[in-house]
């Protein structure tokens, strides 16, 4: 992926990138500001929390994360992949969860690791306007948020493009205790 884009992602810019699903619209996850930006810019519900990707299982201490027992063992069966996992975390994070829990995601995809590596946790969300169906492709993303500024502070900075990508969306889970909550079936089924 290009250096600029990595770059832009780093200064608090917006990007459209390719995840292991779908196209999503990224920030970085540690910029209330800008997270803040990809709401306005995808006309998203306040309440609705977006996902954060991460590099390795070894970025949840960036987030205070502790996982308990049945956490660490579910994450290292299904981590990396397509399974969003939903984890406690400390107010300081309440513009990302939204009192909900942190949902994050270990992408099974080498390159997007890197990427990541490189610019850190990102939050995402699908790259479309509120209630209409996600971006397939760059040409789709664009009819929703216009040319890329090339810019930091406004809009979409850039478009990283990665084909068609036409997927379900991943499968969110909560583990409270013991017990395995699904709380949307996505791509990976879980029983």
């Amino acid at each position: 992926m290009n250096i600029k884009n990595i770059e832009i992602l780093k200064k608090g810019g917006v990007g459209v990138i390719p995840t292991d699903t779908i196209y999503g619209l990224a920030c970085c996850a540690f910029s209330k500001e800008v997270v803040v930006r990809v709401f306005k810019l995808k006309e998203r519900d306040e309440n609705k929390p977006l996902i954060i990707i991460i590099s390795d299982i070894s970025d949840l201490e960036k987030f205070g994360i502790k996982t308990s027992l049945k956490q660490a063992e579910f994450i290292k069966k299904y981590w990396p992949g397509k399974v969003t996992v939903i984890f406690e975390v400390s107010k300081e994070f309440e513009y990302l969860d939204k009192g909900l829990g942190l949902a994050i995601r270990l992408p099974d995809n080498e390159k997007i690791r890197e990427f990541l590596k490189q610019t850190g946790p990102l939050a995402t969300s699908s790259a479309n306007i509120q209630g209409l169906p996600p971006a397939k492709n760059i040409t789709e993303a664009k009819k929703y948020f216009g040319p890329p500024t090339g810019r930091v502070n406004d809009g979409v900075g850039f478009y990283e493009d990665g084909g068609e990508l036409e997927s379900l969306p991943s499968t969110l889970v909560k583990i409270n205790g013991d017990k395995i909550e699904i709380l949307r079936q996505g791509i990976v089924r879980l029983e």
